[in-house]
């Protein structure tokens, strides 16, 4: 199949892009995607699942991963993007042309300094906090700042409630530089009432990195190379979903995160799907892919030429998507990480 991003381009009014999330969160509006479309709220999520269905959710943490560093007197903008191990961190760097390997950088307010290990490439290097993990999580819950995306305006600086805001009810498991915002609809009342209608639920995790927010330049989308980001698919996680398979039970991604790492650990097979799965995955689904793992998929509205819209079209048809989209932007819905939700029905062709 031919693609061009350009096909996955389309005009979003700026006053569409939400600058802070619904409240309460499930008062969003979520626009019910299968052989129609049906303008509901995350509250209706019970009505519209099953007994039996099993959500999948990711269980990710956001940190405080936005720093401000120093080399001498040049300042040094750092985005943590993914532990390496040992106290190493794959890192986005603004203001780095000059670094070289070997050189160390100071955060102003903390004891914790970075060795860098080698020039940086693309704006990106890795840096060696000196393997006290503990002393890194100390020094970024005092001077660090929850990565917003760079849509969310914030001209007066961070708000006392971006931090709360942007963490998802699920967030037990820290490392991730960008939440799975899928999951940011879901209050203590809702996951109340699901549980009550009979919906279950099984938790994975997928680290999100800073490359969530990185523009596609390619013309064509194959041309362009996901960063690598961490994920778990514990063996239980596996286990209860293959059993929802086995039993004809529907499957819930929740989020574009849950179903990318489900398909990475994809056994290919439709009747049972997921493998167990720890490790690194680059992962990117284009129109085309054949999804084994889930029915339906929860997701926000994503950026134009962006590669979760084009996940989505791979989900639930190109066509669709882009008749859902112009539906959206006709009514008003609220779009990107703190917008409005929809709920997606995997079309039989993407079977």
């Amino acid at each position: 199949m031919e693609l061009r991003t350009a096909d996955f381009d389309f005009a979003l009014p700026e006053a569409l892009i939400a600058q802070e999330p619904a409240r309460p969160r499930d008062a969003a509006r979520l626009l019910v995607v299968d052989d129609a479309l049906r303008d509901m709220a995350v509250r209706d999520l019970p009505a519209l699942l099953q007994p039996g269905d099993l959500m999948v959710v990711n269980d990710t943490q956001v940190i405080p991963a936005r720093l401000v560093a120093f080399r001498g007197e040049a300042r040094i903008e750092v985005m943590l993007n993914r532990a390496e191990g040992g106290g190493v961190w794959h890192a986005l760097l603004r203001n780095s042309r000059r670094l070289r390997a070997g050189d160390v950088l100071r955060i102003p307010g903390s004891a914790v300094t970075a060795r860098v290990l080698e020039a940086p490439e693309g704006g990106a290097a890795r840096l060696d906090f000196g393997g006290d993990d503990a002393a890194l999580a100390e020094a970024l819950a005092a001077v660090g700042e929850i990565p917003l995306p760079p849509y969310i305006a914030r001209p007066d600086g961070p708000r006392a409630t971006d931090s709360a805001d942007y963490q998802t009810a699920f967030a037990s498991k820290p490392g991730a530089v960008a939440a799975p915002t899928a999951s940011l609809h879901f209050t203590p009342e809702l996951l109340a009432a699901l549980a009550a209608r009979g919906v279950q639920r099984a938790e994975l995790t997928l680290h999100v990195g800073a490359g969530t927010f990185l523009p596609l330049r390619a013309e064509n989308p194959r041309e362009h190379r996901l960063h690598a980001e961490w994920g778990e698919v514990t063996p239980e996680a596996a286990a209860a979903i293959n059993l929802a398979r086995a039993e004809g039970r529907r499957i819930i991604a929740v989020g574009t995160t849950a179903l990318r790492l489900l398909e990475a650990a994809t056994t290919g097979e439709h009747a049972v799907p997921v493998r167990p799965f720890r490790g690194l995955t680059e992962i990117f689904l284009l129109p085309g892919h054949r999804f084994t793992t889930a029915d339906l998929l929860m997701t926000n509205f994503h950026l134009p030429k962006s590669t979760l819209l084009m996940l989505v079209s791979a989900f639930a048809g190109t066509a669709r998507m882009r008749a859902a989209y112009a539906h959206a932007v006709a009514a008003g819905y609220r779009f990107f990480s703190y917008g409005d939700s929809s709920l997606l029905t995997l079309t039989g062709a993407a079977r």
